[in-house]
């Protein structure tokens, strides 16, 4: 037996509920590889499928968590043996399929990589979806051209997950990094990750018929959209990229073609779900090699599964800085 934080449905009323609850190994789906889970995060979807609304669960009983790091109990797959370390981000573990909020976690060999050297399993949950979509958006800048000393590189919502780790790494790599945020207080957390500069959020979000601005950005990671990401647009350096990584300021893009067309500025989505596994692998290695890991630490925050269900309902909230690490073993 084994414990998982379990989300239920109530029939009649629609509601769900998350609680601690223990089970079996039959109780897990069917899969190649079997993970004794040592941590997990907590992320935005984790906050929507623990929430009373159920978010984005669709099948009930269910245990969220998209993200987790472990060692392999079993595998019928030849790549993995018992005994080896693994991390998994993606593939909607935690959503579709069962995910990190457990002891125990079946899954696709294919949807696993092994962790890199330089990382153990709770330093790579430190990292989590969050910091591996952060050094993607990292990747995909300077695979179109960004290189350090081009001019200030802008980290919107720089206070939350993905941005609080794309700060540490653009810093770390040499890139003057201005982070945006709406709480001043924040202010000296970003610094401390290497910020040299603080956009407070209210100079982007003012509204503007202009198209084109000042040619202020050599890059952005973008992790709120909407009408920020818009506004950002107007303000890049001529064939700059913007990598978008999120959605919490809308789905909306009230921009025109101009920045596109007049700049040639660069839209990079960058989708941490289902990246193929040469990509997935490159991600984790140069994370172990270009995070660095005293300015990791100063983001972590330890929590159980017995925390999560609070958890769930903060960081819907905008209260969860930096990164939670979940020991499922506490």
């Amino acid at each position: 037996m084994f414990d998982a934080l379990v989300v239920n449905k109530d029939a009649d009323t629609g509601k769900t509920s998350a609680a601690v609850q223990q089970l079996s190994l039959d109780d897990l789906p069917d899969a190649e590889v079997t993970v004794a889970v040592e941590y997990s995060t907590v992320n935005y979807k984790d906050g929507l499928c623990v929430g009373p609304g159920g978010g984005l669960v669709r099948h009930y009983p269910h245990i969220p968590g998209i993200d987790f790091a472990g060692t392999v109990e079993a595998s019928s797959d030849d790549r993995y043996a018992p005994g080896d370390k693994v991390v998994l981000t993606g593939w909607r573990v935690g959503e579709a399929h069962w995910g990190g909020y457990s002891q125990k976690a079946r899954v696709k060999a294919d949807w696993l990589v092994p962790l890199p050297k330089g990382l153990d399993t709770r330093q790579a949950m430190a990292v989590g979806t969050a910091g591996f979509t952060a050094m993607l958006a990292v990747m995909a800048l300077e695979d179109h051209g960004l290189k350090p000393g081009q001019g200030p590189v802008l980290v919107t919502g720089a206070a939350g997950g993905v941005g609080s780790v794309a700060t540490a790494i653009l810093a770390n790599l040499g890139y003057e990094v201005a982070g945006v945020t709406g709480r001043p207080e924040t202010s000296a957390y970003l610094a401390s990750l290497g910020a040299t500069q603080i956009v407070p959020r209210e100079d982007l979000n003012e509204t503007t018929k202009r198209p084109l601005e000042g040619e202020t950005w050599a890059g952005c990671i973008d992790a709120v959209g909407g009408d920020m990401l818009a506004r950002v647009l107007g303000q890049m350096k001529y064939g700059a990229s913007v990598a978008a990584v999120g959605l919490a300021g809308g789905a909306g893009l009230p921009a025109t073609v101009i920045p596109f067309l007049l700049r040639g500025v660069n839209l990079l989505g960058i989708d941490s779900v289902m990246q193929p596994y040469d990509n997935r692998l490159r991600a984790w290695e140069r994370i172990a090699t270009d995070l660095p890991m005293d300015k990791l630490e100063s983001m972590v925050k330890p929590a159980t599964l017995s925390d999560l269900p609070q958890l769930g309902a903060d960081i819907l909230k905008g209260q969860v800085q930096g990164r939670v690490v979940v020991d499922v073993n506490a």
